[in-house]
């Protein structure tokens, strides 16, 4: 082999080099990206903001540890399902109820007594007394249930993140388009999920203190707003 013919050889073998690494890194490159964009499509959705706040709770185990509902107001959580009763001579009258709470009603617990198995957080409205249950006793076991029905912190502080106009919606106890179920019960209360769907993306009826609404959820907001015919 002459010299020529074998530098030539070498030349050669340096473009066949230079261009199957040119051609692994391109195809390495396509592959990067590919897989960088499969990795944004399977990316979950940014997390609802109301994940992250946690409502307080409290757990009082007796009568006296009780007393701490006096503390501050609280809100009540469940609309229209809560009902109070007359407090009168030291005892709650749970046989006639007085009134039910509205949505997200704020009142001040003055004490909590035990009447009979009842636990009865009592409190002044229109200058009257009244009380409602927050728990039972059962073998001198106190099995408290406020933490289901009252906000001890002001929602509004909550969900700061919630726009005004979706608490003005709230504070007047209207249910809009573009609402979640969490937001929709704080307007009108509890309601009864039709049968079929999921978490976000059913049908809940209202009763709405006696004015029925039928909210449709699409996707965690509310997507259509009813009042069924009587």
């Amino acid at each position: 082999m002459t010299p020529e013919n074998k530098q030539r050889i070498q030349l050669f073998l340096v473009v066949a080099i230079v261009l199957a690494g040119a051609r692994a890194g391109w195809i390495f490159y396509q592959r990067h990206e590919e897989n960088a964009q499969e990795a944004k499509k399977e990316q979950a959705p940014p997390l609802n903001p109301d994940y992250y706040v946690t409502p307080r709770k409290l757990y009082p185990y007796d009568l006296k540890t009780m007393q701490q509902l006096a503390q501050a107001p609280v809100w009540i959580k469940v609309g229209y399902a809560v009902d109070y009763v007359a407090f009168r001579g030291g005892k709650a009258d749970f046989s006639h109820p007085a009134g039910t709470f509205l949505p997200l009603e704020k009142l001040q617990i003055e004490k909590v007594v035990k009447d009979g198995d009842q636990l009865a957080a009592v409190f002044t409205k229109d200058g009257k007394q009244y009380a409602f249950s927050v728990g039972q006793v059962a073998n001198d076991q106190y099995n408290y249930a406020g933490n289901d029905l009252m906000y001890y912190d002001d929602p509004h502080q909550m969900y700061t993140h919630w726009p005004a106009e979706m608490w003005q919606a709230i504070d007047q106890h209207q249910v809009t388009k573009g609402m979640n179920e969490l937001q929709a019960g704080m307007a009108i209360g509890l309601g009864v999920p039709q049968s079929g769907g999921s978490f976000g993306n059913r049908t809940i009826n209202y009763p709405n203190g006696g004015h029925p609404v039928a909210v449709t959820f699409a996707n965690g907001k509310a997507v259509e707003v009813t009042q069924p015919a009587a």
